[in-house]
């Protein structure tokens, strides 16, 4: 799992990418409840069912969850690569962000009816040159010599980071220096879609 480092407010986190929208609207309702019901129920030691309920919930998909808590960032962790089927994915990076990641202390129950949760899901990645990455569609993933550094696509838009210091900092995310991405680290890219409770 990735954490991710994503600073922004409630109001920033749309998704600003004029694409057609993949997921349904009651498919993006479920995907929500389920996050939040995945936390609630480590929180109180229940079981949840995770059985996807479409195939198209079923595909094996990247997904970063975001958590939120009286407007301020409150955990992000996600899968870069489709290692899980989506609906398991969201439960699981749900539950991560609550918990497990480390710039937080873990999320108390008394915080959960003022969370607030925000989903990006990934597409497959694929290489991209990086005179072709679009600021504000794209998301990176640059590795080299086991390192990698994930950066969704909304960052750079809420940071206003021109397609150079994009590059840049996603090496840097990685723990690389700013210019391997000039040096032969190899640069994948893919397209989220963003979703949250506000957008209800």
């Amino acid at each position: 799992m990735f954490p991710s480092h994503e600073n922004s407010s409630p109001a920033a986190r749309t998704n600003r990418t004029e694409q057609q929208k993949e997921f349904s609207c009651d498919e993006r309702t479920l995907l929500l409840k389920l996050a939040h019901e995945s936390i609630a129920s480590a929180i109180e030691g229940r079981q949840l069912p995770l059985t996807p309920p479409s195939p198209h919930l079923a595909e094996l998909r990247g997904v970063f969850t975001t958590l939120y808590h009286g407007g301020e960032l409150r955990g992000c962790v996600g899968y870069a690569l489709p290692i899980a089927p989506l609906y398991r994915a969201v439960a699981e990076t749900a539950q991560a962000a609550a918990f497990n990641d480390t710039r937080f202390s873990p999320l108390a129950r008394e915080e959960l009816p003022q969370l607030e949760i925000s989903l990006s899901i990934l597409s497959p990645l694929e290489a991209i040159r990086p005179e072709n990455i679009e600021v504000g569609r794209h998301g990176l993933l640059i590795s080299m010599g086991g390192r990698r550094g994930l950066l969704l696509p909304q960052v750079p838009v809420e940071h206003d980071w021109d397609q150079i210091t994009f590059l840049e900092q996603t090496c840097h995310k990685a723990g690389l220096p700013v210019d391997a991405w000039r040096t032969g680290a190899t640069i994948q890219a893919f397209v989220a879609e963003v979703f949250g409770d506000r957008d209800s």
